[in-house]
């Protein structure tokens, strides 16, 4: 069962730009108010080859053949951000699958919790696929890993990811000279406190305000929304005239935080083709039970019937037919 719920205007806008974050970062931090160079152009194009990163397969194991943006097929994006810190390979922080069909011009935003419990699976080496939270598995094989995680969790084809380091934030945020923020929650994190309401933050805080997630009532749900404010502002004075001045600061900050196996003309045809999508997006929520395992910690079950339901759509969206989920019988 998925539950909907209406949103605001200003959510819609939000949603927009979480998703227009994601796809159009670069095209839209270079291009600012409309000035468009060779220059520009060029070093976009060297900063997205630094951040392309194909993965092993060409095709997803739930397609019969390679999707094509230049033949504007409906199209799924795996975002993820994740935690790394020295010493520490990390785990994925936010996970959200955004399905884009630009005949429909429809996008669909399904936020998978980061402490689902399901099969992680190893398409590699079948014998080491375990039963833990989902955002394990970017821990034990990375992005192709997390990929075929969820492909499994789902039944629906990854076309495409793109990979942010959490850390990322602070560069980013640095580079644009800080972000404001409506903080509804005081805390204090890892020695920084936030008070709550309105203010600017640096990149320092700017990591401690989108990591936090103990404190808020809301708990995950409730950093996920902060995570969103936060790139929210971050297109918002991306895409101004005075941000051109710093887009090679923008750039490097972008290029050494981001990987995707998005190249540029991707990148550029999605732009062209499929933005009247973004202009429609309906954000789903699968739905499931959150509960302390004695000894083992806390889970997020969702179990058979809430994934097939949930599966059913986005294939839908995808202009697949149904399909039967894996049986996990998880408990």
């Amino acid at each position: 069962m998925i539950n909907r719920y209406q949103r605001t205007d200003n959510k819609k806008k939000k949603s927009h730009r979480f998703l227009r974050f994601f796809l159009f970062t670069l095209l839209v931090l270079a291009i600012g108010g409309g000035i468009y160079t060779y220059n520009v152009y060029s070093d976009v194009a060297k900063a997205v080859n630094k951040m392309h990163k194909p993965i092993k397969r060409e095709v997803s194991q739930k397609r019969e053949e390679k999707v094509e943006v230049k033949k504007k097929d409906p199209i799924s994006i795996l975002l993820v951000g994740v935690d790394e810190r020295q010493g520490d390979k990390g785990r994925t922080d936010s996970m959200i699958i955004a399905t884009i069909n630009p005949e429909t011009k429809t996008t669909k935003l399904l936020s998978i919790p980061r402490d689902t419990k399901t099969k992680l699976i190893n398409s590699n080496n079948p014998s080491k696929s375990s039963v833990t939270k989902i955002n394990a598995a970017y821990a034990y094989g990375g992005i192709e890993m997390t990929i075929d995680t969820v492909e499994n969790f789902l039944n629906i084809p990854i076309d495409y990811y793109v990979e942010v380091n959490m850390e990322g934030f602070r560069d980013i945020v640095d580079a644009l000279g800080g972000i404001d923020v409506n903080n509804k929650i005081a805390f204090e994190l890892e020695g920084v406190s936030l008070n709550k309401g309105p203010q600017h933050l640096n990149g320092e805080k700017t990591l401690k305000y989108v990591r936090m997630r103990k404190q808020d009532p809301a708990g995950d749900f409730g950093r996920q929304e902060r995570q969103k404010e936060v790139i929210s502002q971050i297109i918002e004075k991306g895409a101004s005239l005075s941000s051109l001045t710093k887009y090679n600061d923008i750039l490097e900050a972008l290029q050494g935080n981001i990987k995707t196996n998005l190249s540029l003309n991707d990148m550029i045809g999605i732009q062209a083709d499929y933005k009247a999508a973004t202009g429609t997006i309906e954000r789903l929520e699968i739905k499931g039970e959150g509960k302390l395992v004695p000894g083992d910690g806390w889970y997020y079950f969702v179990n058979d019937q809430s994934r097939q339901e949930t599966s059913n759509e986005l294939r839908a969206q995808l202009g697949l037919s149904d399909a039967t989920v894996a049986k996990l019988n998880i408990k």
